[in-house]
C-alpha cells in the first residue's frame, strides 16, 4: 500500500493509538486480554477503545464542521466531558439553523 492509499484517519492516529490497535488485533479483540497486557482494569481498557472510536469517527468524518471537530477534539482530550460537548453542540447546530 502506497503511502498516499493510507486512509487520513489512520494517519491522525499518534503511535500510542496504532500500537494499542495492533495489540487489539493481536488478541482477536479481547479487551480482558489487553487489560492483562496493560496491566489496568477492563473498564480502563474499554474507556481507551471508546475514546480511539470517537477519534476515528471524529477524522473519518470529512463532512463535519471545524467547529464541532473542535468541540468533539476537546471532549475526546478529556478538556470537557461528553455531556458538555453534546449540549454546545446542539446550541450551535440550533442557533445555526435559527440564523437561516
Amino acid at each position: 500500500m502506497d503511502i498516499k492509499d493510507v486512509p487520513n484517519w489512520v494517519l491522525s492516529l499518534d503511535e500510542e493509538d496504532l500500537e494499542f490497535i495492533k495489540k487489539f488485533v493481536i488478541n482477536s479483540g479481547s479487551l480482558k486480554q489487553i487489560a492483562i497486557n496493560y496491566e489496568v482494569s477492563y473498564p480502563t481498557v474499554r474507556l481507551r477503545l471508546d475514546k480511539l472510536i470517537e477519534k476515528v469517527k471524529l477524522n473519518d468524518a470529512d463532512e463535519n464542521e471545524e467547529f464541532i471537530k473542535f468541540i468533539k477534539q476537546l471532549s475526546i482530550d478529556d478538556r470537557i466531558n461528553l455531556e458538555e460537548a453534546k449540549l454546545i453542540i446542539d446550541k450551535y447546530k440550533k442557533e445555526r439553523s435559527e440564523g437561516q
